[in-house]
């Protein structure tokens, strides 16, 4: 083995480490119990199993709001998810093999709007659900949710070199419509870019925290992320009516990213397949 090769997997090693450590700790610490977690007896260590306890305490805690802050994180994520990638995919699709007048100048602005960070639209995004009353309302987090200028322009740049202006001259010498030709020939093309947007869509929907912090205020419309983040301003006030809450909220993250996972693990074999199979259908 060369030397370079042995400092690359030394290199590749400690950045697993760096990114794997917190995810053990947080499984470690989630199967202890209020007093073993401040003992410090080894906190990437074993000291006991509780995890079945926990989670119990978790999801009957305050009448289990938990659980409606989890199915709360689930609707925003996948309303918010598919919403996205149904809109971002026609108009990235358009922008790259559609030619109109405007159509630099609008591609533009779309690659303007990535470069905005999310927390500048809030403000201006909440004055715009309050003239319309819809804050404190699921609304509130979906239709923002909707609108994601980074998928757009992943979509036109996926389309733009997935799909060949060959086989959609030939769908409609064919015959086909132009939504024919979108759904049958181009889209199983996109597939892999179709399930990208998917997936960071709902990952982002799920992790966002300004938005609904800004636009709810009943605590059972709260998605998990914000839900967890009320738990630590208690547990740090000590004011949790006497019960220690450092063991749910580490077990209640732990459950947190555990849609995700699912999400992933389910959704990476769709990746799968070169671009060839869906002009073959």
């Amino acid at each position: 083995m060369r030397p370079r090769h042995v400092g690359a997997k030394l290199l590749l090693l400690a950045l697993c480490a760096y990114f794997l450590v917190p995810v053990w700790w947080l499984l470690v610490a989630s199967t202890k119990n209020a007093e073993a977690l401040f003992s410090g007896s080894g906190a990437l260590w074993f000291d006991g199993f509780h995890l079945v306890a926990n989670l119990r305490d978790l999801f009957t805690f305050n009448n289990g709001e938990f659980g409606r802050w989890l199915g709360n994180s689930v609707l925003y994520a996948l309303a918010g998810g598919v919403g996205c990638t149904v809109i971002s995919v026609p108009a990235g699709y358009g922008f790259a093999k559609y030619s109109f007048r405007g159509r630099n100048l609008v591609f533009a602005l779309v690659l303007g709007a990535v470069m905005v960070p999310l927390t500048a639209l809030v403000i201006p995004t909440f004055v715009l659900m309050s003239n319309v009353g819809l804050v404190d309302t699921v609304w509130a987090v979906i239709l923002p949710s909707l609108l994601s200028p980074f998928a757009v322009y992943l979509m036109r740049v996926y389309a733009a070199g997935s799909v060949p202006d060959e086989l959609l001259d030939a769908a409609r010498l064919d015959g086909a419509g132009e939504l024919r030709t979108f759904v049958r020939v181009a889209l199983p093309l996109m597939r892999p870019g179709v399930i990208t947007v998917l997936l960071l869509s709902i990952v982002t929907t799920w992790n966002n925290f300004f938005l609904p912090l800004t636009m709810l205020s009943s605590s059972k419309l709260f998605p998990l992320p914000v839900g967890i983040g009320l738990w630590t301003q208690l547990a740090s006030s000590n004011n949790a009516g006497g019960q220690s809450l450092w063991n749910l909220i580490i077990v209640g993250s732990l459950v947190s990213i555990v849609p995700l996972i699912v999400a992933f693990l389910t959704l990476q074999k769709y990746w799968q397949g070169g671009l060839s199979v869906g002009s073959l259908k």
